[in-house]
Formats: C-alpha cells, structure tokens, sequence
C-alpha cells in the first residue's frame, strides 16, 4: 500500500512537472516574454540529453564522460548539413546538404548512434574507473578534431544562418520551436518508460546489480550494455542537434567533457533512473544559472555546493526528496 502511495506520488510530481514545462512559456508567450520561452527550450533539450545519458547511467549503471561527444557530433550534422543546404554545395559522394529538421534529426541519431556503438565496443570491455577515462578520452578526441576542422569554423564554430525548418511550423517562432522541443523529450521519456518495463530492461537493470548472475542465465550483459550505450548516444545526439537550431550556432565547446559532467550533474540533482529526473535536474540547472548567474559570474559554485547537498543529503535526488525510495531499483 505505501508503495503503492509512493508510486502515486511520484506519478503526480511527473506530472506537475511536464504540465510546468508546458505551461510556462506558453505564458510567457501570451504576455510576450519570448526570453522566458526560450529558457523553457533549454530545459527540455537539456532534459532530453540527460534522458539518453539517463538510460546508459541510470538503468545501465554506465558513468559515462563522453556523452559530450554525442551531443556534439548531433549539433554539427545539424550545422553541417544545414550550412551545405544553404549554400548549395555539396557533401560528399554528390549528396546535398538540407534545413529540414527530420532529416537532419535522422542523420544526428545515425551518426550518434554509430560512434556511441565504436566508442562502447571499446569502452565496455572495462569497467569502473577505467570506463570512465575511456570514455573521457574518446571524447576530448572527438573534441579536438573539432577545433582542428577549419572547413567548419574550427575553434570559432560554425553559425547556422537560418534556424532549420519543420513541415507545416514556423520554427522562427520562439513558442513553435519550443513544442517541438516538447513533443521531442515527451516522446524520449515514453521510449525510456517502454525500454525500462520491457525484457531489455529488466536485463539491463540486473546487469548493473550482478552480471555475473546474469551471465548464468544465458544473457549476454556485454550486448545488452552496448545496446543501450548506442540508444543513450543516439537520443543524446538528437538533444545536439536541437541545442544547435535553439542557439542558431555549433561551438567545439558542446563536445567538451564540462557538457558530459553537465549531464550527469542535471541527473544526479533531478534522481538517477527516474523517469522526470532529467528534467527536474534541467530545469533546476537552468534556474541556478539564470537566477545565481545575474547575481555573481562564480554561480557554478554555489551550484557546486547544492550538488555536494544533494549528494550528501537527497541521495535520490529532487524527486527522492519529494517523492521518496524509487520502486524501480
């Protein structure tokens, strides 16, 4: 019964949450306050890409440091092919460049995902500390090849001129884009709610606790990790993508290891494996930043000392605070 009331409760604060996120630059937008619909934006993207990061740390048990890298390769297929389509030059092997948002959501993903699969092929033979600073350094990689690429900015970064389109929407409009930001992390937060109840699932939460067991039943934990490593990627590097549209600019510094340690400070203040974690983290970050950052340019150590809190004090996060012990383990 009090897991049940438990469980409730958390389903509320889920709720209150994804209503917040909704209602609040609409708001904003009715009273003409574009800013505020545009910090509401950086809240879901960035609890999209701690919803992917979310579902290699929290149900994999997977502390990664480079998601940085996934969020990065995302933003520039997105100001990569975005930059060709306006110019009209072409790619490579004749293919041409576009400003259409699903293609380039697609091509962010694949990308993404298929490094997130080489990276975790490699990383995922070791554990612990060492997957860590695999990691890590997979991903300072990715970032100075980056800063080395003069053909897209280099250490300057590379402008999208025009923010990318979407059938049918005006994405200039600051509400519009936002939706489709919405719509993207609901969608995210629906996958990863059928990927933790599913059978891969299960197995990948039971990897996490005892591989060996799991082992002994037949089941590959090996496979299973970088399964859902190249899902975390993928999902993250569509975050990348919509983060380049939002700031209408690609900068080396979305593939540094501060955005990979960003990420995981947004789960472990939101709750690590909960499902609104992320964006309870996000909107969090956001508000200390817009709030804290107007007060003093060494906000992030005021930030520092809430992390060192929540660590020491809401192990579970936000939501362990508010919603107690999380049915799932």
């Amino acid at each position: 019964m009090r897991e049940a009331a438990m469980l409730s409760r958390e389903s509320l604060i889920n709720i209150l949450l994804a209503v917040l996120l909704l209602a609040v630059p609409l708001a904003a937008n009715a009273y003409g306050e574009p800013f505020y619909v545009t910090l509401a934006t950086r809240v879901a993207i960035l609890a999209l890409a701690a919803t992917g990061l979310n579902l290699a740390l929290g149900l994999g048990g997977l502390v990664s440091f480079g998601h940085a890298a996934f969020f990065g390769i995302g933003g520039y297929a997105a100001g990569i092919l975005a930059t060709h389509g306006f110019s009209g030059d072409p790619l490579f092997f004749g293919l041409s460049g576009t400003n259409q948002m699903p293609v380039i959501w697609l091509v962010a993903m694949v990308a993404a995902g298929l490094v997130g699969l080489l990276i975790g092929a490699i990383s995922l033979r070791t554990s612990g500390v060492y997957f860590i600073m695999i990691t890590l350094a997979f991903a300072q990689m990715v970032y100075y090849f980056a800063i080395s690429w003069p053909a897209y900015g280099g250490e300057d970064g590379l402008s999208i001129l025009v923010r990318n389109q979407f059938p049918g929407v005006n994405t200039m409009r600051p509400v519009n884009f936002f939706l489709i930001c919405y719509v993207a992390l609901m969608a995210a937060l629906g996958l990863f709610v059928l990927i933790r109840s599913s059978r891969f699932g299960t197995a990948l939460q039971a990897a996490r606790q005892n591989e060996v067991r799991v082992a002994t039943v037949g089941i590959a934990p090996y496979r299973i990790r970088l399964t859902a490593f190249a899902l975390s990627a993928a999902m993250t590097g569509l975050a990348g993508a919509l983060f380049a549209d939002l700031n209408r600019f690609v900068s080396p510094s979305m593939l540094s290891w501060h955005m990979s340690g960003e990420l995981i400070v947004l789960i472990i203040l939101g709750g690590t494996g909960r499902l609104f974690g992320p964006l309870a983290g996000a909107a969090l970050f956001v508000i200390f930043e817009y709030v804290l950052g107007g007060l003093t340019e060494r906000w992030q150590f005021f930030l520092g000392l809430i992390l060192l809190g929540t660590v020491l004090f809401a192990r579970g996060g936000l939501l362990g605070l508010l919603a107690g012990k999380a049915r799932h383990g």
